[in-house]
């Protein structure tokens, strides 16, 4: 039974070291190894399958009077099962494309505050929100604005600077 939960133990320690350590020993080799750990042979699957083989055989040879043999089959059986598991869950979490990034013609139309005044041609800067958060940009307007006034995104010439003019109320 000591075996089994070695292996048990250290599967579970082999997922830690996987999770912590993601894409090291990868890396270590240089390319050399490059797609080798990728899907079935990656550290989660196998982890997966060594801790499930370690955890079911000791809990059939500790619960039954089956011997190593028998704890070894049912072992490898949920050690299949755990690492198709861990092996699919991987997948979906890597195809997962569902939010589109945020661009910075999304800004165009959005509101502000100024929060560094802005010379007439000159540059300043604005918070505005993309996607939900609050992001600080360099911004030009036409006319001067002071910190504190609430303004309109006009353009978006890059991704870190934008066109503005004042809110007319």
């Amino acid at each position: 039974m000591g075996l089994f939960l070695g292996l048990g133990i250290g599967g579970i320690v082999l997922l830690a070291v996987s999770l912590v350590l993601d894409g090291v020993v990868e890396g270590a080799f240089d390319g050399v190894l490059d797609g080798l750990f990728d899907g079935w042979l990656s550290l989660p699957v196998v982890a997966g399958f060594v801790s499930m083989l370690g955890f079911t055989g000791a809990i059939v040879l500790g619960s039954t009077g089956l011997g190593p043999g028998a704890a070894a089959a049912a072992g490898t059986l949920a050690g299949a099962g755990a690492s198709w598991l861990a092996w699919r869950l991987s997948r979906a979490l890597l195809r997962d494309r569902s939010a589109v990034a945020p661009h910075q013609d999304d800004l165009l139309g959005s509101t502000g505050t100024v929060v560094t005044a802005i010379p007439a041609g000159g540059y300043g800067e604005v918070l505005l929100r993309l996607a939900g958060q609050p992001v600080k940009y360099a911004a030009q307007a036409d006319t001067p604005l002071t910190r504190g006034a609430e303004v309109w995104v006009t353009a978006a010439p890059s991704s870190t600077s934008v066109t503005v003019r004042a809110v007319e109320h």
